[in-house]
């Protein structure tokens, strides 16, 4: 026998229930971290949307020590096949604190007419479920909707509950409510045994409904005995004091349900803007990061040309100490003043002197043949032979110029060797 077909609640009534508990502050907010009640909102509101029976809740929570919080939790049934019959197991999925970053802690919540099977490899006496995809759990790919399609899959291998046999009892003439009792079940195995763990919790739903029969469907071990009872409605008037209070409060509702969407709308504005100006906080974070590496290689560079110059200050103090107090005499050129060290560096003074001289006669022949003293001919041709030599003399000043730079480091390095020692 099927189950009648679950009527799909409201989404819009969910998301608003899941944002107005997700979004409290102070003692009575939910103990979810931030930066996760989006991403439980979501796995909430798909798993309803795929799986109409479940319905999102609050409910207190009472841990091993003592300890009570307020958690959300999906409560509901989920279809399974067993013998090409579909069946609907009710189940509670609640969503811990650690939640989603941990798997969720589920439990099979019989009615009073079922028992939970013992042994079963998946549920223990208390109800608790232990399946692969729960030990597998992986933060962010597990969710919701592929956690009840896995206890479908395991429950239709092997139903944690059947139901216990029990006598009809004709219903009570003062019971005014209609409601629907399982009837006496055969159990596959001799022996039956019956009770289980209530828990006493206090829900919050997403938006009230009137009283409904229990849609729970037969056990697939049995089939159902028994009656119902029944009770004929009585005619009656209503009073228009009544119309008048059902249809201002209608009129509130849609107000109230009017600002609540237009400040969710808001809301999710503002949400958007404040993500988008966090990848924008980030791209700044790492242009900054980007400018203070190279500031800090920048240092490292002044740093190396620092010593650098200390190297070169002390060269030169030790050339004053040498030379100082000593007179140059009577010298008849100026020039012998100066003694070079090396070949090298007389032969880039020559090349730069010569260089110099030449580009001070070209300017000189400038002016000539501007004011008309050399002919344009003779300028031509003074000009290219002087150019043909001061191209020869600037070739060797570069090549003396890269064989001093080579010298320099090789004494630099036995420097560095020397102050490091």
């Amino acid at each position: 026998m099927v189950p009648p077909a679950v009527q799909s609640p409201n989404p819009q009534l969910i998301q608003q229930f899941l944002s107005s508990v997700l979004s409290q502050r102070g003692p009575a907010a939910l103990p979810y971290s931030e930066d996760t009640k989006w991403l439980i909102r979501q796995h909430l509101v798909a798993v309803t949307t795929t799986y109409p029976s479940l319905e999102p809740k609050t409910a207190t929570f009472t841990h091993n020590d003592g300890r009570s919080v307020n958690l959300l939790q999906a409560d509901g049934t989920i279809p399974m096949s067993f013998q090409g019959v579909t069946y609907n197991i009710p189940v509670l999925i609640w969503l811990m604190e650690s939640y989603p970053r941990h798997a969720p802690c589920v439990y099979v919540n019989p009615t009073r007419d079922m028992i939970i099977k013992r042994p079963h490899p998946h549920v223990n006496p208390s109800g608790l479920v232990s399946v692969p995809y729960l030990q597998n759990w992986v933060y962010p790919s597990s969710n919701l909707v592929d956690l009840v399609r896995d206890l479908g899959v395991f429950f239709g291998r092997d139903p944690p509950l059947y139901s216990q046999r029990r006598n009809p009892q004709p219903p009570p003439p003062q019971n005014l409510n209609p409601n629907s009792n399982f009837g006496s079940l055969s159990s596959n195995s001799g022996n039956s045994q019956s009770g289980y763990v209530q828990h006493h919790q206090h829900h919050q739903h997403p938006a009230p409904a009137p009283p409904t029969r229990n849609n729970y469907p037969p056990s697939p071990y049995g089939s159902f005995s028994g009656g119902s009872s029944r009770v004929q409605s009585l005619p009656h008037t209503e009073d228009p004091t009544d119309v008048y209070k059902k249809n201002a409060v209608n009129k509130i509702v849609e107000m109230v349900h009017g600002d609540v969407t237009a400040l969710r709308k808001t809301r999710e504005a503002e949400m958007e803007g404040l993500f988008n100006l966090q990848g924008v906080l980030k791209q700044r974070e790492e242009v900054l990061n980007k400018g203070l590496k190279e500031m800090q290689e920048e240092m490292e560079g002044l740093e190396q040309q620092l010593q650098m110059v200390l190297m070169n200050t002390d060269v030169l103090e030790g050339w004053l100490r040498d030379n100082q107090g000593k007179r140059l005499g009577s010298l008849e050129n100026a020039e012998d003043a100066f003694d070079c060290v090396d070949v090298l560096s007389k032969q880039m003074l020559d090349c730069t002197a010569s260089d110099l001289a030449i580009e001070d006669t070209l300017y000189a022949l400038d002016k000539a043949v501007q004011v008309g003293s050399v002919p344009f001919d003779q300028y031509l041709r003074s000009v290219r032979a002087l150019s043909r030599e001061q191209f020869f003399h600037r070739a060797t000043a570069a090549k003396v110029r890269a064989a001093q730079l080579q010298a320099q480091v090789a004494n630099m390095a036995v420097r560095i060797q020397h102050y490091g020692s």
